[in-house]
């Protein structure tokens, strides 16, 4: 997932920096993303004569490049970023704005929680060129199995937290082995995550004025106690904890668990790995006060420096046609941010009878989760995320004390 075919300092396939007519663009991506930007950038091409210099670099290598070329003046003009990173450059004034560059055709038919998430005081400083987003994936065998044969095909019918931890106990009454009920992508830098939950339970990370931390509170309590009982219960593996290095995917594939929780970026991923091993669905992620989605998908940025601001403008604007975002979002298994084509039907190119479940899960976003997890800072908040919650669920940590050192960490983070 974080190949690349060129680093910054090799030239691109068109490699022709020294023009005016070209513009420089880094991003990350998988196979099938690099494609579909490839194809994307040669249509470009095509219609306005702009070459678009693309290079492609690991995600691990990407922001510590980025960063030390937007120090000493060498950084593209444009390049890729995930929302919840954004605001860590917009905040530093290292972004175009582009309140002058989108017109309202465009800015309206995009679900108002992405423009958010590439906002800064009202200011767009990015296009939100896609979004990804979790949903539960399952084994219908395991579950029949169970006595379990009822699944929810409706976001409205959704289990709520009690239905799906009576499901997860008697999915463990009946898997043999070391086959768990479930797993929770919260490994790692998706430790953030885990506030699916807390707004599942109609809670904060941060209060209104996202100046301090507000989860020490009734929701706080009620999500992390629920989630540290999936661990203490026995209903997730043990090693998917937030810092272990095995993925929910990986337990998924492996017939490790029965459920899981997945990003829909990695559908290619382990329809591949799977095969005819088994046959595996997809369905809506619990609820409780409120049914939730977590933020995924990345934005494309103008770096404030640029000289060709009109035609890197005009590449965004390109990027974010109808027509051309349904491309890229079909080829790579991945969502849109314009209404429109979130209403409409998307030919996914692997497993599209997946696509409604996704599609409709990333609805329940909304425009006040996105700016608690896109402040400036909150890839500190990220990591601080994984180190709590590490102690709580695998570390015998009380939830009070957790959620006390959320507290503090997340202070501390906002008011520097």
């Amino acid at each position: 997932m974080l190949t690349s075919c060129a680093g910054f300092t090799g030239g691109g396939e068109n490699s022709d920096s020294g023009s005016g007519d070209t513009l420089s663009m880094v991003a990350w991506g998988q196979d099938a993303e690099q494609s579909a930007f490839k194809k994307l950038v040669q249509k470009f091409k095509e219609r306005s004569g702009i070459t678009v210099d693309l290079r492609f670099v690991p995600y691990a290598e990407m922001f510590k490049t980025i960063d030390a070329q937007l120090q000493d003046g060498s950084a593209p003009d444009i390049f890729r970023v995930d929302y919840t990173s954004l605001a860590s450059y917009s905040s530093a004034d290292q972004l175009l704005g582009l309140g002058d560059q989108l017109d309202d055709d465009l800015t309206n038919d995009v679900i108002p929680a992405f423009m958010e998430a590439v906002s800064l005081d009202g200011t767009p400083y990015g296009v939100p060129h896609q979004t990804d987003t979790t949903a539960t994936v399952y084994r219908p065998d395991l579950l029949e199995r169970a006595g379990i044969t009822s699944v929810p095909t409706k976001l409205e019918d959704a289990w709520t937290w009690e239905e799906f931890q009576s499901v997860l106990e008697k999915l463990k009454g009946s898997l043999s082995g070391d086959v768990a009920p479930y797993s929770y992508p919260w490994q790692k830098a998706g430790a953030y995550r885990w506030l699916n939950w807390l707004f599942q339970a109609d809670g904060r990370l941060l209060d209104q004025d996202l100046k301090k931390a507000a989860i020490d509170s009734d929701a706080g309590h009620r999500a992390l106690e629920a989630t540290k009982k999936l661990f203490t219960d026995g209903l997730v593996p043990s090693n998917t904890s937030p810092k272990s290095g095995v993925y929910s995917s990986d337990a998924f594939i492996g017939g490790k668990t029965a459920m899981a929780a997945l990003g829909n970026f990695v559908i290619p991923e382990i329809n591949t790995a799977i095969g005819s091993r088994f046959t595996w669905k997809a369905t809506y992620h619990p609820q409780d006060v409120r049914a939730a989605s977590d933020l995924g998908g990345n934005a494309l940025v103008i770096n404030k420096a640029t000289d060709k601001a009109d035609k890197a403008g005009e590449f965004l604007r390109f990027m974010m046609e109808a027509e051309n975002q349904k491309a890229f979002c079909e080829e790579t298994i991945e969502l849109p941010t314009r209404r429109s084509l979130a209403e409409g039907k998307l030919e996914l190119s692997v497993r599209p009878d997946l696509a409604p479940v996704f599609t409709e899960q990333a609805t329940t976003l909304k425009p006040e989760d996105v700016a608690q997890v896109t402040v400036p800072g909150f890839s500190r908040i990220n990591t601080e995320l994984q180190e709590q919650l590490e102690q709580c669920f695998v570390g015998g940590r009380s939830v009070d004390d957790t959620l006390k050192g959320i507290t503090d960490r997340v202070n501390q983070i906002v008011s520097a």
